[in-house]
């Protein structure tokens, strides 16, 4: 790139010129004498976007990076929109950060502009888990609180979550309230910086401890445990805010043989020791399979920085370590507690559980079985969040989970909570080993129950501006040229959820979906098989979610059937991405 385009070289003089610091300064015209007008143009062809949930993006100067700057103006917006929804009331929010680099600083940058705003702003006095965050701002009675997070993404990354007086991520309409507050602010000088240390509490282990309590009150096999205490598990919580709260939770518990990978439990930003801070990734869990070797344990846990999602691994009916997917997890533990519902006679008929639409749908057959209400929701906790606080009072929630590894037991909070699903995940295989089997071969008995689905999620990343021009032209194709079959089955069904609309191919009749418009289109099969699609919200990437499923006859079949059904989602994933 030879040149600056005009738009982006009016904005870099805006920052040039204006209210920001020196520093700030320098290092813009320092890129602009060594002509990095690539990285520049990145850095400033647009405002880093406040989406319906926050912002996420990569850390450094400019209007399209996380920094100081563009997370006070965030903040104003959300402080104005706060004093306008509450007229008349003494305004709480509760901040926390979790541990990327620039994560305590920003966090304070946060609380400085709600104070200097007249808000009342509880502060944690440390790193915490974002589904602690959820609690607080319940507990302590807020109307809105803010998590300083880029969940697992990678080190470059940091992001701001906002969250409304449930302890929910903000939904319609207040994101777009305060969404329209920020895009208000046109200029820096709007921003008040000023704090009024008067209005900043900072809390810390009163709040560990209430959250501690909420969730000791949810286990349902505490005589399990007691036998099972000696259950040998690895922990890690890759560097990041479990290692605050999931050992004493899993103390609590009642768990006596808990191994922390001790090379990850340093907090540290650059995240060391993985390519990747995702326990989704095999990579991100290997140190910790390594020692699960080393001492022969029983279950691996490991969750992402912020502690909202947890990846785990058991060992087959060979004795290898082996991953489950968030799909596998997920059904595991909604399985398991509806179980124990019914065991306890506590299934009255107005329980309910929730996944979102690209979950597995071997969910909603296991809740069909036990008498429970499945709901589906968009992709997002958050409206998994909105519903529980809709239906509060009226039905009791039990758990809900997305297949993106993030699960949520009880009702403390309105977050996906990686801690509640820690202690709940070792309760299970404490409860499965005291009757003889294990996790793995509780998932097989599922799958001869009910079926056996197998899913699969490829991603497609399309970075920069030219990237996300690629992706909305990808979805435009499939929305004009839908495919006919996928692996040899035609499509049925198509939904598109931007229309909210599902269509039968064959006859033309059409239905609505009785759900929020969102970016995604679902491609259903005459054998059952589906692929949702659709853009990831934080990150330059398509996303492609697939599921495929058949009848598993006996245990001896199983190993044949995983591979064809792999095969049939290697072919429609090729199909697609073609």
């Amino acid at each position: 790139m030879k040149t600056l385009e005009p738009e982006v070289r009016e904005k870099i003089d805006q920052w040039l010129n204006g209210d920001y610091d020196e520093q700030t300064k320098k290092e813009i015209q320092k890129k602009l004498d060594a002509e990095q007008y690539e990285e520049l143009t990145e850095a400033f062809y647009k405002d880093l976007e406040f989406g319906t949930g926050g912002m996420r993006g990569i850390m450094g100067i400019g209007s399209n990076r996380v920094n100081k700057y563009t997370l006070g103006k965030a903040t104003q917006g959300f402080s104005n929109f706060l004093k306008h929804n509450y007229p008349g009331q003494q305004v709480k929010v509760a901040i926390a950060h979790d541990c990327r680099n620039n994560s305590e600083t920003l966090a304070q940058v946060v609380a400085d502009v709600f104070s200097a705003n007249g808000i009342k702003v509880f502060l944690f006095d440390g790193l915490r888990p974002t589904p602690e965050l959820s609690f607080a701002i319940r507990e302590l009675d807020c109307h809105g609180g803010v998590m300083l997070t880029a969940s697992h993404n990678p080190k470059e990354y940091n992001g701001y979550k906002a969250y409304g007086s449930d302890g929910g991520q903000l939904v319609s309409p207040e994101d777009q309230m305060v969404l329209d507050e920020v895009q208000k602010i046109e200029n820096i000088d709007q921003v008040n910086f000023e704090a009024d240390p008067d209005n900043i509490q900072k809390i810390g282990k009163e709040i560990d401890q209430k959250y501690l309590d909420a969730i000791a009150k949810l286990s349902v096999s505490r005589d399990a445990i007691k036998r099972q205490k000696d259950l040998s598990i690895v922990f890690s919580p890759i560097h990041g805010t479990s290692g605050v709260l999931a050992p004493p939770a899993l103390e609590r518990f009642g768990f006596e043989n808990v191994n922390l990978v001790e090379e990850q439990m340093s907090f540290d930003g650059n995240f060391p020791t993985v390519e990747l801070p995702n326990p989704e990734e095999h990579e991100a869990l290997s140190m910790a399979i390594d020692k699960a070797r080393e001492i022969d344990a029983e279950l691996v846990m490991a969750t992402d920085p912020d502690a909202d999602r947890v990846g785990i691994a058991v060992k087959n009916t060979e004795g290898e370590w082996t991953l489950l997917n968030g799909n596998q997890t997920g059904t595991l533990l909604i399985n398991y507690l509806l179980d124990a519902w019914k065991r306890a006679g506590k299934l009255t008929g107005k329980e309910y559980i929730v996944k979102t639409i690209v979950t597995t749908y071997l969910i909603d057959r296991i809740a069909e079985y036990y008498g429970v209400d499945c709901y589906n929701t968009l992709t997002g906790f958050k409206y998994i969040g909105e519903l529980m606080t809709k239906l509060e009072g009226k039905k009791k929630f039990i758990a809900g989970g997305e297949e993106s590894y993030g699960y949520l037991v009880g009702e403390h909070v309105r977050d996906k909570d990686a801690i509640v699903s820690t202690v709940m995940i070792a309760e299970m295989a404490a409860y499965y080993k005291d009757q003889g089997t294990s996790l793995y071969e509780a998932l097989q008995d599922i799958y001869l129950e009910h079926g056996y689905f197998r899913e699969k999620l490829v991603s497609v990343y399309k970075r920069g501006r030219k990237g996300a021009e690629e992706i909305q032209k990808m979805l435009k194709n499939f929305r004009e040229k839908p495919p006919a079959s996928l692996a040899g089955s035609k499509v049925v069904t198509i939904k598109d959820y931007k229309a909210r609309q599902a269509k039968k191919v064959e006859s033309g009749a059409t239905s609505e979906i009785d759900l929020p418009q969102s970016n995604v289109l679902q491609f259903i099969t005459e054998d059952d098989s589906m692929v949702s699609v659709r853009p990831s919200g934080t990150e330059p990437k398509i996303k492609f979610y697939c599921s495929v499923n058949a009848k598993l006859e006996s245990r001896a079949e199983f190993g044949e059937l995983t591979k064809r059904l792999e095969e049939k989602m290697d072919t429609i994933i090729e199909e697609l991405t073609d």
